[in-house]
Formats: structure tokens, C-alpha cells, sequence
């Protein structure tokens, strides 16, 4: 029988690459999920605290024990939050990465973080406003500033560099403003606004958990219907045109959940440097080639965040460090790496 005979038709070969592609990243998912969950127990129950999280598991499923305050209160609603927004920032900045073409796209390098800090300074140092108020102005901070860029970028469309740029000039305009802020504000006010430009879980409250929860899983219509769009928009802006996607709206799109995403984790941890810049490039080197990786991303982004708040809270014990210093000091280095391999593929 001849060469070609024996060769598989061009189906059978897509369908196994692509069953393939999902064993893949369900194995990757399944593994990630599963450190997702140590790291959980690891932070809710160091220094023994292992009995009091299943007491305080019973009680609230009216199965008897009594609550410890430390595990209720404190650990696992801390726990619990910063697995979300680590979540929220990995599906952002792996939809900013890819809708945009470029690496380095990720909301605190372009500025939307930045623009919920200076919202929030503003809005502690200026008005005087604190609590829940001070994270809807951080929302509406980062979305305003987000749209300036799509704004300032556009010219006849929007070309993913030319974001880039501007978000990133934004960026610096923003961080002299804040820095301005702090000058002129009281002492008192300083610690509250340094969280706001750094990131920290602090103590939060039963209810910033469930409401970032809601947040989150109304969102997933969206973050459906936005993957399906940059599908097709990988395609190139030609083909996905002429298959009849509107590009710029779908852009628009996408660009919008992002910035949501990022807005809402913004909005109850302050912006935690890096997690979004990180995620969606550490998921994508465990998986082929291909692929929006959003759940691998969201899982390795909550894994990040959960893991800088171990460090911070049961291994730096002599003083309070907010989580946003250890993932910045985890993602500068992973900046620098990236510029100086794109520096090398460029000489060669």
C-alpha cells in the first residue's frame, strides 16, 4: 500500500491534535487546582489551626462546632479573597495579552491599576472618603483610565502597540500624580493610600468575599462570549473581517471584560503587582502551543496571589508586608527575563 494511502486525512489529524491540546490542558487545570487547594490549606490552617477549620466548617453547615474566630474571620475570608482577585487578574491579563499581541500588555504595565490607585488616593486624601466607597471610585478609576487609552490609540482602529504605549506613558503620568498626592496629605493617610498603590488583602469582610464573588460569576457569560470573539480575531483582522466579525467591536469587547476584571480585583485588594503580567505566560508555557489558556491562567494567577499571602502572613512574621511587594518581586525579575530574551531573538 502506498505512502499516501496510509496517511490520516487532514480531519482525523485536527481532531486528534485538538483532543490532544485538551488532555493537556485539563491535566495542566487538574494539577494547578490541586495546588490551588494546598496553598488554601496551607494559609487557612498554619500553626495548627487545622481543627479549628473544620470546626468552623461544621458550624456553618449546622453540622455542630463552634467557630474560631481566627479561622472565620480572619484567615479564610483573607484566603478566600485573594484566590479571586488572584483568578480576576489572570483571565485579565491573559485577555489583554492576547487581544492585544503582546506580552507585555497587562493592566498595572498600562496603567489601569495605576489609574484605580490614583482614583482611590483621591478619593482618601482629597474627599476624605473611606470603606467601600473608596473601591467603587478605584472601579471607576481604572475603567476611565482604560478608556482614555482605547481613546488616545485610536486611529482608524486600534493597533495593539500603539495601546501599549500610550498605557504605558499613562502609566508614568499616573504614578507622578499619586506621588504628588502623598506629598500633600496627612501622615495618617499615608499607610491607607501605600496599600492602594501596592496591593494587600488586609482583614476583609465576609461580605467583599461574596461580593467579589458575584462579581466574578457574572462575569463569565462575558469572558465566554469575549473568548469566543479573540478566537476568531487570532485569525488576523483580514479573515476575521471578511468571516463577518465586526473586529473593532469585538476588540472593544474583549478589552471591556478585561477591564472589568481587572477593575473589580482592583476594587478589593488594590493592585497586586504583577499577578495579571505573570498568569497567562506561566499557564501557557504548561500547555501547547495555541490556545487562550483562561482557566490555566486564572487558576495560576489565585495560586500566585495565595502563595505571596503565606509568605507574607506565616513566614515574614516580623513585620506586615502587603502581598503586592512579594508578587512584585516575583514578576520584575520575569520582566526583565522578557526583555532581555526579546533582545536576544532580535539579534539573531
Amino acid at each position: 500500500m502506498s505512502a499516501p494511502a496510509l496517511a490520516a486525512p487532514p480531519s482525523r489529524v485536527v481532531h486528534d491534535v485538538r483532543r490532544a491540546r485538551r488532555r493537556r490542558t485539563r491535566a495542566v487545570s487538574s494539577a494547578l487546582a490541586v495546588l490551588l487547594i494546598l496553598l488554601t490549606w496551607v494559609d487557612v490552617t498554619w500553626g495548627g489551626y487545622a481543627g479549628e477549620l473544620f470546626a468552623h466548617l461544621g458550624d456553618v453547615l449546622g453540622l455542630g462546632g463552634q467557630a474560631s474566630f481566627v479561622v472565620g474571620r480572619v484567615r479564610l475570608p483573607a484566603t478566600l479573597l485573594g484566590l479571586l482577585v488572584g483568578a480576576a487578574f489572570g483571565i485579565s491579563g491573559a485577555l489583554f495579552q492576547s487581544v492585544l499581541r503582546n506580552p507585555l500588555a497587562s493592566p498595572d504595565i498600562l496603567g489601569v491599576s495605576g489609574g484605580a490607585s490614583l482614583a482611590a488616593a483621591f478619593a482618601i486624601i482629597v474627599l476624605g472618603l473611606s470603606g467601600a466607597v473608596v473601591g467603587v471610585a478605584a472601579f471607576l478609576g481604572a475603567a476611565a483610565v482604560a478608556a482614555a487609552i482605547y481613546l488616545l490609540a485610536w486611529r482608524d482602529g486600534v493597533a495593539g502597540y500603539r495601546f501599549v504605549l500610550i498605557g504605558v506613558g499613562l502609566a508614568f503620568a499616573i504614578n507622578a500624580v499619586i506621588n504628588y498626592l502623598l506629598t500633600r496629605s496627612q501622615v495618617t493617610d499615608v499607610r491607607t493610600v501605600l496599600v492602594w498603590t501596592v496591593g494587600s488583602l488586609g482583614t476583609p469582610r465576609w461580605g467583599d468575599v461574596a461580593a467579589l464573588a458575584l462579581l466574578l460569576a457574572a462575569a463569565i457569560p462575558l469572558v465566554l462570549l469575549a473568548a469566543a470573539r479573540l478566537r476568531t480575531l487570532e485569525l488576523g483582522d483580514d479573515l476575521a473581517g471578511g468571516l463577518g466579525t465586526r473586529v473593532e467591536l469585538a476588540r472593544l469587547l474583549v478589552l471591556a471584560v478585561a477591564v472589568a476584571l481587572a477593575a473589580s480585583g482592583t476594587a478589593f485588594a488594590g493592585p497586586v503587582a504583577f499577578v495579571a503580567f505573570i498568569s497567562a505566560p506561566i499557564a501557557r508555557r504548561m500547555l501547547p502551543s495555541g490556545g487562550l489558556a483562561l482557566i490555566p491562567a486564572a487558576l495560576v494567577g489565585a495560586c500566585v496571589v495565595v502563595a505571596a499571602s503565606v509568605v507574607t502572613t506565616h513566614v515574614i512574621t516580623t513585620m506586615e508586608v502587603p502581598v503586592g511587594i512579594i508578587t512584585g518581586a516575583i514578576g520584575a525579575p520575569y520582566l526583565l527575563w522578557l526583555l532581555a530574551s526579546a533582545d536576544r531573538r532580535e539579534r539573531t
